[in-house]
C-alpha cells in the first residue's frame, strides 16, 4: 500500500505542490505525497517548513508513532513506516 497526495490541514505555508485553499493545503496534480513534520522526517521523506514531503510520488504508508508501531510497520524517529 502506498500513500497519495491528499489534502491536509495549513500549518505555515504550503509545501511544495500545494496551494491554499482556506486552511487547507491541496495538493498540485502531481505532488508529491505530504504529512505533518514531528521532528526528523522519517526515512524516504524530506524536510518542507512545518511538513514532511515524499521523495517519491508513492513512498510507504506513514503514520504518526503513538507507543509502538502496529504489526506490518517499523519505528522511524517520531512515525511507523510501512515495511
Amino acid at each position: 500500500m502506498t500513500m497519495q497526495a491528499m489534502p491536509i490541514p495549513k500549518n505555515g505555508s504550503c509545501p511544495s505542490g500545494y496551494r491554499s485553499d482556506g486552511n487547507m493545503c491541496v495538493p498540485n496534480a502531481n505532488a508529491k505525497p505530504a504529512i505533518p513534520k514531528n521532528g526528523s522526517c522519517p526515512s524516504g521523506w524530506h524536510s518542507d517548513g512545518n511538513y514532511c514531503l515524499a521523495n517519491s510520488v508513492t513512498p510507504k504508508n506513514v503514520v504518526p508513532k503513538s507507543g509502538s508501531c502496529p504489526s506490518g510497520y517499523h519505528s522511524d524517529g517520531n512515525y511507523c513506516v510501512q515495511n
